[in-house]
């Protein structure tokens, strides 16, 4: 048996799907799905307080990026007694897992230096890809490759339905304070369920905006997806965000087209559950011709009273 650590949430769902949970030894904070992950050594801690509002911790996070620290911290102890012989992290978004150098200094402490696997998905096909390399890396090839194959041929399914059906204009945002609009595979989760991506383009990452620019997007769809965020706690960052005024007069919210979704399990990762996310967005942009059904705690209308004027 191998001995995996892995520092990235998608990667943890993606060896658990393919048999490897016993092989896990070691996992991040983040690591909470499936629901026996959490059962695992934690090696990976946030240095932001994750609980504080979604400014707040957009600050926290600057401030470490600015001072050239880690978002996140590893247990360099527990790592060493541990003894991984694989570990699985990423260089895609430095938010998202701890820093390279921090990583290389640990492991270059290790008696017996492990094998590493750095994964940096910016598009679906890669997310698949991933899983096809994990497979290979663990000798669970089949198995991958038959993950891998379910999951397109449900992205395609998805893709034939829509085909021909009224593209709505659609912004995925996946921050509030400040506005960011969903990057990597999001644009391309859009597309594939239906609708025309605004203000990001597919395989770049996201970048915050300016109100204005959001205002002046004229969204007819809007789906809130906040990074990390599930359900309920999007619903919640909504009710209270400080929106600007001009953002009542947009098609979406005039038309109630404003929905939540369960970011943090359906977009946010570069996992197998990218698949449901896509058949999530075609619920909300064509309901009337998606058929696959909803997880529960998915997805749900997004509303929110306008100030009196």
């Amino acid at each position: 048996m191998m001995r995996i650590c892995s520092l990235l949430p998608a990667a943890t769902e993606i060896l658990f799907a393919l048999g490897l949970g016993n092989e896990v030894v070691a996992v991040t904070h983040e690591c909470d799905y499936p629901a026996e992950a959490r059962n695992r050594p934690v090696v990976i801690r946030s240095r932001i307080d994750t609980t504080a509002s979604a400014g707040e911790i957009d600050r926290q996070v600057r401030a470490c990026i600015e001072r050239g620290e880690s978002v996140y911290a590893i247990d360099a102890e527990r790592f060493r007694a541990l003894a991984p012989d694989l570990v699985i992290t990423q260089e895609l978004c430095q938010v998202c897992a701890a820093s390279p150098d921090d990583l290389a200094a640990v492991l270059a402490r290790l008696p017996s230096p492990p094998q590493v696997v750095i994964l940096s998905p910016s598009r679906l096909a890669d997310v698949w890809h991933d899983i096809r390399r994990l497979g290979e890396v663990t000798g669970r090839a089949a198995a991958a490759e038959d993950l891998a194959a379910t999951l397109e041929s449900r992205v395609r399914a998805v893709q034939a339905r829509m085909s021909g059906a009224p593209r709505p204009r659609v912004l995925c945002l996946e921050w509030l304070d400040p506005p960011y609009a969903g990057g990597h595979w999001i644009p391309e989760m859009v597309e594939l369920a239906g609708g025309e991506p605004l203000l990001s383009r597919a395989g770049e990452p996201a970048v915050p905006l300016q109100w204005e620019q959001v205002l002046a997007s004229r969204p007819e769809v809007i789906v809130l997806m906040p990074c990390g965020y599930n359900l309920e706690r999007t619903l919640a960052e909504y009710r209270q965000a400080s929106l600007p005024a001009g953002w009542w007069d947009l098609p979406a919210v005039r038309n109630g087209r404003v929905s939540a979704v369960d970011g943090n399990s359906y977009f946010s990762r570069s996992g197998p559950r990218l698949a449901a996310g896509v058949e999530i967005l075609a619920h909300v942009l064509h309901p009337d011709l998606a058929i696959d059904p909803i997880p529960p705690g998915a997805l749900a209308p997004a509303e929110r009273a306008a100030p009196r004027s």
